[in-house]
C-alpha cells in the first residue's frame, strides 16, 4: 500500500505566472479538541487514507503512509479521542475507522 504525492503541486494563473494550489485534507482530519497544524493534517489525511482501504496496524499504517511509528501512532490516538478510529484486539492493535470516521463529505462546489 503506498500513496503517491500530486505531481502537480503547482498550477499556471492567469497572469501567466505560478500559484501553489490548496493541499486538500480529509474531512475528519480537523480536530475539534486540539489546535490544527497543517503538518498534523497532513500526517491525519495520510493516515486516514490508509485506513479507508482497510483496518491496519501501526506498523502497516506508518509504512504505507511514510510517517514514523511514533508519529501515526500519536495521530491515532488523537482520532480515537475524537471518536474518527477505533483500536481492536491485544498488541498490536488494529485500528479502523469508526462509523464517524468512515463517512466522508463530499466535494460539491459549483464551478
Amino acid at each position: 500500500m503506498e500513496i503517491s504525492r500530486s505531481r502537480s503541486a503547482l498550477k499556471t494563473s492567469p497572469d501567466g505566472g505560478w500559484r501553489r494550489l490548496k493541499p486538500n485534507f480529509h474531512p475528519k482530519a480537523f480536530l475539534s479538541l486540539k489546535r490544527n497544524v497543517k503538518l498534523g493534517l497532513i500526517a491525519r489525511t495520510r493516515i486516514l487514507v490508509v485506513l479507508e482501504m482497510a483496518p491496519a496496524k501501526v506498523k502497516e499504517i506508518a509504512d504505507a503512509s511514510k510517517l514514523s511509528y511514533k508519529a501515526v501512532a500519536h495521530h491515532l490516538r488523537l482520532l480515537e479521542v475524537e471518536k474518527v478510529t477505533t483500536r481492536k484486539g491485544n498488541r498490536p492493535y488494529v485500528w479502523q475507522l469508526t462509523g464517524a470516521g468512515q463517512q466522508r463529505l463530499s466535494n460539491t462546489t459549483a464551478h
